[in-house]
Parts: C-alpha cells; structure tokens; sequence
C-alpha cells in the first residue's frame, strides 16, 4: 500500500447532489456489526486531534460501498422494486461470507479500514451490477475499469494537509475482528454527501429469495 505525503479535501471542486438531488447505491451496512463502530470509534478517537480537518463517518453510517446505480431521479419505484427482486434472485444461492477487518488504508481524501478477502465479496458485488444492469439496460463495469477495493470509510479528509501526522497517529493496523457479511441494501443518498440523508429501499439476505422493503 503507498501511503499518501498530503491529503486533500474530498469535497473541493466535487461535483455533489444538491438538495430535491440523491443517488441510488448498493451498500453493505454495518448497523447489525456492533464491533465495526468499535472499530471506527477507536480509530476517529486516535485522530481527535486532527478532527478540525477531518469529516467523521457517524456510526449508524458505516457501511461498505458495493455499486453506485446512479442519480436518484433516473429511477422509478418499479424500477427500485425490480432491482430489489433481480439481487434477491441472484443473491439466493449465496452463503453468507467472513471477512476480516483491522488493516488501515490510506487515501489522500480518505482513511478506510480494509475488508479482507475481496474475492469473497466479488459475488455480492456482482449481483448488484448485474440486477442494476437487468432493468436500467446500463453496462456493468468492465475489465478496464478500477478494481474494486472493499473498505468502510472512518473519515474523509476536508482540508489540504500532511498526511504523516494522520499516519503517526493511528498507524496501519487496530486489532483485528472478524464479521459476517449476510445482507446487501439498495439505499437512496440525498442531497449531500455530508448530511448523511439516506433512506434504505430494501434490504435482501444472502440465501434468500424475500427482500425486505423498507
């Protein structure tokens, strides 16, 4: 892993949806991981001293990007539904998985704690492009696209600053755990990012055909 000299902020010059804007995502949501806000508490306490440029994710948001659908209004409820149905078609036959959380990870907008084995989580990840790809028509990402890191954001960075400090302060490991990743949710970001405005239109459980519609 390289290790940043500077960080950035994440949210100069980002192209953003504004207020009555929102974006559709797959997520993994950590809510039912009481050991991954411990995780991330822990860390944001190591980093306190430099919370002046720093955005904390709060802990009832912590979750595990898998697939941006796209802008909110490009989508219809049915279509939200048959999303919802097509991943929990392709998510039936597949077992919940473990992965391992501790190792650090260091972007210049970003500090993340890593999950580990992302080949396990490929599958998840693919039924979200896949069912997203069966009713808007949309291509999924292809092989030349940026592989797919899985990680859960602590904080983001929104100051121009050295970033050893940050490094120094919370190193590249916490103690490890392990955690059972079992559900996949399709969420509706609105507005900002910041505001942290989300409503979950579903949530489908791995092994299952039902999907609960929020």
């Amino acid at each position: 892993m390289t290790l940043p000299a500077q960080m950035a902020n994440r949210w100069h010059n980002r192209a953003e949806s504004q207020a009555g804007e929102g974006t559709v995502y797959w997520h993994m949501l950590m809510r039912d991981h009481p050991q991954v806000a411990d995780l991330a508490a822990q860390a944001q306490q190591r980093l306190a001293p430099y919370a002046a440029g720093l955005h904390m994710t709060p802990r009832e948001r912590l979750h595990m990007t898998t697939f941006i659908a796209g802008p909110a209004e490009s989508f219809t409820d049915d279509q939200l539904r048959q999303m919802t149905s097509e991943a929990a078609k392709l998510l039936a036959d597949i077992p919940p998985v473990t992965v391992t959380l501790g190792r650090i990870l260091y972007h210049p907008e970003a500090i993340m704690l890593g999950v580990t084995p992302a080949p396990a989580l490929l599958p998840i990840r693919g039924a979200a492009c896949k069912a997203t790809q069966l009713v808007t028509g949309n291509q999924e990402p292809g092989a030349d696209a940026p592989p797919w890191i899985p990680h859960i954001t602590i904080c983001y960075s929104t100051s121009e600053q050295p970033a050893r400090p940050l490094i120094d302060a919370l190193g590249l490991h916490l103690p490890s755990c392990d955690i059972q990743i079992s559900a996949l949710s399709l969420v509706i970001q609105h507005g900002p990012e910041r505001r942290w405005d989300w409503t979950t239109v579903s949530t489908i459980h791995m092994g299952d055909t039902s999907a609960a519609l929020a």
